[in-house]
């Protein structure tokens, strides 16, 4: 086999592998987070495949071409090759690095340890996620944590799309982690701490959701779901989240005071002796 020969078998192959990796790269980016993780997979995937391709060539072409030799003779020194090959991973190694901490870095993938007052300036959704064993209490909190909305959920995360969201994840018991990978989600839940989580879903739908961390004989069933809705429709389910509030709170007090009107009624008056 000719070194024209094996060239074109090296970059008939690249191509090959190339062709069929592209369907696994091309991912849908249902938020942000998940677009920016699968870009970093994509560029790694490039530089990988090419690298692959002529290891192995080499590797086929070595054994095709001293297949028939018995004894193999010493490898010479090439000290060019040596210093060739060397930059070349340095260089590899550097892209890499640059590439892989410029998305792990990122505030919309890598959760990041907070508290309260980090967030209270910030024109975003903020929702609190708080697990427990074994299930999931989501508190939302409106454009800032000043502006309560006194709305929660069990089970069923819901979130507005194209729009940023900050999620503070905590725990009331021990040791969580909430986890979304279809919108590329992950943050460890730990009582009487908060790690936050940004994104932005660009997808509605329904996501699974569920517990990353062994919790106890309940962790399979640690599940929920994440889903996204419209603005419009996510600004609407608020809404009607907080009449039923303010009914049941109306509600209570008219029975209250009823009850306390009635009791009065009924007390009789002492007569004199």
């Amino acid at each position: 086999m000719t070194r024209r020969r094996a060239g074109l078998v090296a970059l008939l192959g690249a191509a090959l592998l190339a062709f069929a990796a592209e369907p696994v790269a091309a991912q849908p980016s249902a938020s942000t987070s998940v677009e920016q993780i699968w870009n970093l997979n994509n560029n790694l995937l490039y530089v990988a495949i090419p690298i692959t391709v002529l290891v192995e060539g080499i590797l086929i072409y070595t054994v095709w071409r001293f297949r028939n030799r018995e004894e193999p003779l010493p490898t010479m020194e090439n000290r060019r090759l040596e210093i060739t090959w060397t930059v070349a991973t340095a260089v590899i190694l550097l892209f890499v690095g640059i590439a892989s901490y410029q998305v792990m870095a990122s505030p919309f993938v890598t959760a990041e340890s907070t508290n309260q007052a980090d967030l209270q300036t910030e024109e975003v959704e903020h929702i609190e996620v708080e697990a427990y064993r074994y299930g999931w209490t989501f508190y939302y909190n409106g454009s800032s944590f000043d502006q309560g909305t006194d709305v929660t959920s069990t089970e069923t995360l819901r979130l507005p799309a194209n729009q940023e969201v900050n999620l503070r994840v905590t725990s009331t018991d021990w040791l969580h982690a909430f986890h979304v990978p279809s919108l590329g989600l992950k943050a460890d839940a730990f009582p009487g701490q908060y790690n936050q989580l940004r994104t932005v879903p660009t997808e509605t739908g329904s996501y699974q959701l569920y517990c990353a961390e062994y919790c106890g004989s309940g962790h399979s069933e640690m599940l929920g779901t994440v889903e996204v809705m419209p603005q419009d429709e996510y600004d609407q389910w608020i809404q009607d989240q907080q009449s039923s509030s303010s009914g049941n709170e109306t509600s209570d007090n008219s029975t209250a005071d009823n009850s306390t009107s009635g009791n009065a009624t009924a007390t009789p008056t002492p007569t004199p002796a």
